[in-house]
């Protein structure tokens, strides 16, 4: 799997996740997709610092939502991969 076919079909994880839990959704909506390498797919969040008020939901992000999101993942891929948040 490439880095570039899951930013394909990203916004199908995204649409899974909000089916589940928009918490989760709202934690991990802004993530730009950095790497996938050795089944870790690393995120980074530097945008949201972008914005005139910051809206950095990492301490939001906790262990369950970050497999909700791994469980998007899968059902849309068939993988589970590691996350690496940066």
């Amino acid at each position: 799997m490439e880095l570039s076919q899951i930013k394909l079909q990203w916004n199908e994880v995204l649409d899974l996740l909000l089916e589940k839990d928009r918490i989760a959704w709202l934690a991990f909506f802004d993530a730009r997709l950095v790497s996938f390498e050795n089944n870790q797919l690393t995120l980074d969040f530097a945008d949201s610092q972008k914005f005139a008020n910051p809206h950095d939901f990492k301490k939001s992000r906790n262990p369950s939502h970050t497999q909700l999101l791994i469980d998007a993942i899968k059902t849309v891929f068939g993988i589970s991969p590691t996350i690496i948040e940066r």
